[in-house]
């Protein structure tokens, strides 16, 4: 499954919830800063705790750069869109 995550860096806390700008944009926010790829990183690791999968299940498809990305996920895709729109339901 692919999605389109917004990453926040440099928050007080790690979590993944919520959506950007109203539409099906995940928020992922994490305490990383955005430099050399840590912010990415740790985005990508925050993933795949939320949709329980293991971290090389997610996987960076484009946005190395930028905070809008998209990353996909490797697994059962009627539990992840399940997990999807529950996370785009709120903040965890």
């Amino acid at each position: 499954m692919r999605l389109t995550i917004r990453v926040r860096p440099g928050a007080s806390a790690t979590a993944v919830g919520g959506s950007y700008g109203g539409g099906s944009t995940l928020v992922v926010r994490v305490t990383s800063r955005a430099i050399e790829g840590r912010a990415t990183d740790a985005a990508l690791r925050a993933l795949a705790d939320a949709f329980s999968v293991a971290p090389r299940s997610v996987r960076l498809v484009s946005g190395q750069r930028g905070r809008t990305k998209i990353v996909e996920v490797t697994g059962d895709d009627g539990v992840l869109a399940e997990r999807l729109s529950h996370l785009l339901g709120g903040p965890a």
